[in-house]
């Protein structure tokens, strides 16, 4: 019996570090996603979709081709791990919150490979600057979160967490969705900043510094896109702030359990670094590696704060993930 708990415990631990491999992987491939963005390497299939120029394999391809056919083929590779986990999950921990947060999983990289491919057939893709490209990059963001969200709960569940506990006399889960909610609105305004500054690069302003670009980005006469810019840094600062008080209260409260203050500690620093990187985007106006630097500390204040809201509305470690 000792023999076959401890078999369970080891697949359990496998299992864990696959899952979290696994949100590392999503954030690369999300980080890859941008660099075609940037690299404006959106159209090197063609309109084609999921051939490449008519292709499986792309012959003689460009360097916008290769880009965004890499990108293909590791977003594919998304949806092949989600149902190797998932099927793992089945036999380990059938009729579980980890099989249900593999399910999840899978749908949103289902969801997230139907956006992508909306886009190309849709030609919202490379220099394009209309509204509908905006809103269905938002969007995508959205998906992006809730996928890298499922599969970060999915790893954090398999290590034998329990469910969030919804129910209570205390406030902090609506301090918790609050935070959430912001951070979801900030990110969607940030896509939007970032396609922006990919089709409109930051020039150099003479004289005025900061003040200079701001005034001349709100000018009636610029594109929608470019007068958004101005949005993001007020959002990002704002959420910021709320975050960074909500993460010292809980790292204040012993109450909530060791587990919250961790990721209310990541959380702290990484916000602290994003808004580095923020400054450091709109001095030195938005470079490609500044831009996958802000996303990937994005996607890290994303999953700790998630992480932190489920460790605090339930900080108690769970034993009771059925394994077979």
């Amino acid at each position: 019996m000792e023999k076959h708990t401890d078999t369970i415990m080891k697949c359990r631990s496998w299992f864990s570090r696959f899952a979290w491999l696994f949100v590392l992987y999503l954030i690369g491939v999300i980080m890859f996603g941008a660099w075609v963005r940037i690299t404006h390497s959106g159209a090197g299939c063609g309109s084609h979709w999921p051939t490449c120029h008519g292709e499986i394999i792309p012959i003689a391809p460009s360097v916008e081709t290769m880009i965004e056919y890499t990108h293909r083929l590791t977003s594919g590779l998304c949806g092949i791990f989600g149902l190797i986990l998932l099927g793992w999950a089945w036999a380990r921990y059938r009729s579980s919150r980890v099989l249900n947060g593999m399910l999840v999983t899978l749908f949103f990289i289902i969801l997230e490979g139907a956006i992508g491919a909306g886009l190309v057939l849709k030609e919202l893709v490379a220099d394009d600057s209309s509204v509908a490209r905006a809103i269905v990059i938002s969007l995508h963001l959205v998906n992006t979160l809730m996928l890298t969200g499922a599969a970060a709960l999915t790893a954090w569940w398999s290590e034998g967490h329990e469910r969030p506990k919804l129910t209570g006399g205390h406030g902090i889960k609506w301090l918790v969705g609050a935070g959430l909610v912001a951070l979801v609105f900030t990110s969607m305004s940030g896509a939007v900043t970032a396609l922006g500054d990919t089709l409109f690069p930051v020039a150099p302003t003479e004289g005025g510094g900061l003040f200079a670009h701001v005034r001349d980005d709100l000018s009636a006469t610029n594109h929608f896109l470019v007068r958004l810019r101005a949005v993001h840094p007020v959002l990002a600062i704002l959420t910021a702030a709320f975050n960074l008080w909500l993460a010292n209260h809980v790292i204040g409260s012993p109450e909530l359990g060791k587990g919250a203050r961790k990721w209310a500690i990541l959380l702290a620093s990484m916000v602290g670094v994003e808004v580095l990187l923020g400054i450091l985007n709109v001095m030195l106006h938005a470079p490609g590696w500044a831009q996958l630097s802000h996303l990937f500390t994005a996607q890290i204040i994303w999953i700790s704060a998630l992480l932190m809201g489920a460790s605090a509305l339930n900080h108690t470690s769970g034993t009771s993930i059925t394994a077979r």
